[in-house]
């Protein structure tokens, strides 16, 4: 018999997607994928080169379960430089990818009935990471014309003595859009004055665009700081989704807690995998801008494109690399046989139909929207908006 909180949950539905995507690719449909969140281009040579040295220096065995000194070191001058946050390295961990340091974040912070405020649209594995760890995740709807930022009176309406911690992403997945100083200020005023604690995750930081400047919530004073954790990695910035590095940094005693629970887990991430981070992380950052700014292209071309297909409207986001456009003017019509009356039959038409993989905005807490990330190539994203074009026509 299964235990009951596997049963709770689902597979991500983002992963599964890219999969389906993947298996027709492999039956040799020419298939164009929106579905993933993974940057297409390939990891910087001088990160790969410190993976191959740490290989043939025998660096090649256990570390300290959360993590080597010369890693910590490397993303304290990180928060140090881009965030202006100092952290000690009892105060850092890290782990197999930003995921994993917010499962652990989980896994140390959540007791059975607290509530964990997640503003919808969401990433799919938060709720999740929740329900695994016998915590109620409350949805609190954002709004299109708010650009699906949290409004603190939305927040503070949702806080109940049940309340232990808002889950805060920007810029976000999926819609794209990061909160400005302004807006985390109001919400690191209430954080503080409820006593909830924010785990703030900016995995996208580096990837914001028309000026956006990032802001970590944490900065914000001692007091915010102290109920925050932040959560980063390599992933998204460096092109590095397989190697598996995410950090957190925050309190002593919550970094403490996750450090023994990733000990009895899976212990250190890989050896190698640290080595690199710690090139990324210490060297130049020129392919982050080169990467930012081929993006930027990317979403501008993808956003007016999509805007120009009748039925569907997409507004600009200003940070990483997903587009959110409402289709719900589409609900209702019919495509032969196939009634489209939801954001999961668009996406399986257009898998279907069109050849095209994104994700239906149901599994991100809002029916009316689909996902497509542009972290493709402008061949590829030019073919893919014809099918979709033509498939909705």
């Amino acid at each position: 018999m299964l235990s009951d909180r596997s049963q709770r949950i689902k597979p991500s539905p983002t992963l599964a997607m890219d999969a389906r995507a993947k298996a027709m690719k492999a039956e040799g449909i020419d298939v164009v994928n929106f579905g993933v969140g993974e940057p297409d281009f390939d990891t910087p040579d001088y990160i790969k080169e410190a993976a191959i040295k740490a290989i043939r220096d025998g660096f090649t065995k256990y570390t300290p379960a959360g993590g080597t000194d010369e890693l910590k070191d490397a993303v304290a001058r990180k928060f140090s430089r881009d965030n202006g946050l100092e952290y000690a390295k009892d105060e850092m961990l890290v782990s197999c990818g930003a995921k994993h340091s917010l499962y652990n974040i989980a896994q140390a912070l959540f007791n059975p009935g607290d509530e964990v405020i997640i503003p919808a649209p969401y990433w799919v594995s938060y709720p999740d990471q929740a329900l695994l760890n016998d915590a109620v995740p409350v949805f609190v709807k954002t709004l299109e014309e708010d650009r699906f930022l949290l409004r603190p009176e939305a927040l503070e309406a949702a806080i109940t003595k049940k309340t232990k911690a808002l889950i805060l992403n920007s810029p976000s997945n999926p819609t794209g859009f990061a909160y400005d100083r302004k807006g985390l200020e109001a919400i690191a005023e209430l954080a503080v004055r409820r006593g909830i604690y924010v785990i703030s995750d900016e995995i996208y930081e580096h990837l914001v665009y028309d000026g956006t400047k990032h802001v970590s919530i944490a900065s914000l004073g001692k007091e915010v700081k102290e109920k925050t954790i932040v959560v980063n990695g390599v992933s998204k910035s460096h092109a590095m989704t397989g190697w598996r590095i995410g950090y957190a940094a925050g309190p002593k005693g919550i970094i403490k807690a996750m450090t023994n629970i990733q000990s009895q887990s899976t212990s250190n991430p890989a050896s190698i995998s640290q080595k690199a981070a710690v090139a990324a992380l210490d060297g130049p950052q020129d392919f982050v801008e080169m990467m930012r700014a081929e993006f930027d292209k990317r979403r501008r071309f993808l956003v007016d494109e999509l805007n120009s297909i009748e039925g569907v409207s997409c507004l600009k986001p200003n940070g990483a690399f997903y587009a959110f456009p409402n289709i719900s003017k589409l609900y209702g019509r019919k495509a032969g046989d196939r009634l489209i009356n939801s954001s999961l039959d668009m996406a399986l038409y257009l898998l279907e139909v069109a050849k095209v993989a994104l994700v239906h905005g149901e599994a991100f807490g809002n029916d009316s929207y689909i996902r497509l990330s542009y972290a493709a190539s402008m061949e590829t994203i030019r073919k893919g908006l014809d099918r979709i074009r033509e498939a909705i026509a």
